[in-house]
């Protein structure tokens, strides 16, 4: 898991590095149907894009953000 540096006490933490997409966006998507804020990090150069085009459609504000482990993004309803 991510390590969201203690910002994000309720959010979901997704360590996806080393996987390509669609994977990291898939994990996403199944963490959001059980909370309201997730903290992904994701090393694929494709995941940004696939990130954003989910939260687009499902209407999920994605920030970007500093982790621990890297840059990441943190995705809210």
């Amino acid at each position: 898991m991510a390590d969201s540096g203690g910002s994000d006490a309720r959010a979901v933490d997704i360590d996806a590095r080393g996987l390509k997409c669609p994977w990291p966006a898939l994990r996403l998507a199944r963490a959001m149907r059980q909370t309201d804020r997730a903290v992904i990090v994701a090393d694929d150069p494709i995941a940004p894009a696939e990130i954003a085009s989910l939260a687009g459609e499902q209407g999920w504000a994605v920030d970007a953000i500093e982790t621990r482990i890297g840059p990441g993004w943190r995705v809210s309803r």
